[in-house]
């Protein structure tokens, strides 16, 4: 089933590589508006929200749609490992705001190493 939406984190990312790729799998990226902290645009008719340095070196990437190339956060991330060469993680699956703390802490990584399941506590 298609998730809702896309959320994977980046680890030492370029802003600049992600606009690169985000315009070239999903579409044109309007320029970035910072938010606060965050900074939003558009790929395409997309919505999309970046984070820097969301969890230490790692950077959030949300994209708020489902027509995307993608049908969920791990497809995403082995597209994004592909394009930019940087550790992508990533939920193994729907998060769901019930589900229990060790459930919560269960990613998928994707890198140089292959594909694992890792446990990383983000809190």
């Amino acid at each position: 089933m298609r998730q809702p939406d896309i959320e994977i984190y980046l680890r030492d990312a370029s802003q600049d590589a992600v606009t690169d790729w985000l315009s070239q799998a999903v579409g044109t990226c309007s320029p970035w508006q910072a938010k606060g902290k965050t900074f939003k645009c558009r790929a395409g008719d997309v919505p999309v929200t970046w984070l820097p340095k969301a969890v230490g070196k790692w950077h959030s990437l949300l994209i708020e749609s489902d027509a995307t190339p993608w049908e969920d956060d791990v497809a995403c991330a082995r597209d994004a490992y592909q394009a930019l060469g940087v550790e992508i993680r990533c939920a193994p699956g729907g998060w769901q705001e019930e589900e229990s703390v060790e459930e919560a802490d269960r990613w998928i990584s994707v890198s140089e190493r292959g594909e694992t399941e890792i446990v990383w506590r983000t809190d």
